[in-house]
């Protein structure tokens, strides 16, 4: 499995799923309407088709190893967007998610 391509494709499901939960929190929350919501259905439906690209074929380790990237990626994605500023114990939570992100996608198998 390349490392590089699972990193990337955890990435750009990230920016799939929260831009499109993001989006529809737009067009209702802050009243943008029904051309925000769609855009955000259409990309939570890339982000569950970018999910299938993943080298592993476990559908639950690659839903729960990409929580963690979830955690980590909606913290940043209020940083940039939405003026949000984490603290400290957000950052480790955070930082806690992505070790598990590690630990479930990328350490060796068969080992008992």
């Amino acid at each position: 499995m390349s490392v590089l391509r699972s990193v990337l494709l955890f990435v750009l499901a990230a920016v799939a799923e929260i831009g499109g939960a993001w989006l529809i929190w737009q067009g209702v929350r802050e009243q943008r309407g029904m051309a925000w919501i769609g855009a955000g259905v259409v990309a939570l439906g890339l982000y569950g088709f970018v999910a299938t690209l993943q080298p592993d074929a476990n559908f639950g380790r690659i839903l729960a190893a990409y929580g963690g990237v979830f955690v980590a990626g909606s913290l940043l994605w209020a940083m940039a967007l939405d003026g949000f500023r984490p603290d400290r114990w957000d950052v480790t939570g955070a930082l806690v998610c992505l070790v598990g992100v590690g630990i479930i996608m990328y350490a060796p198998r068969g080992l008992g």
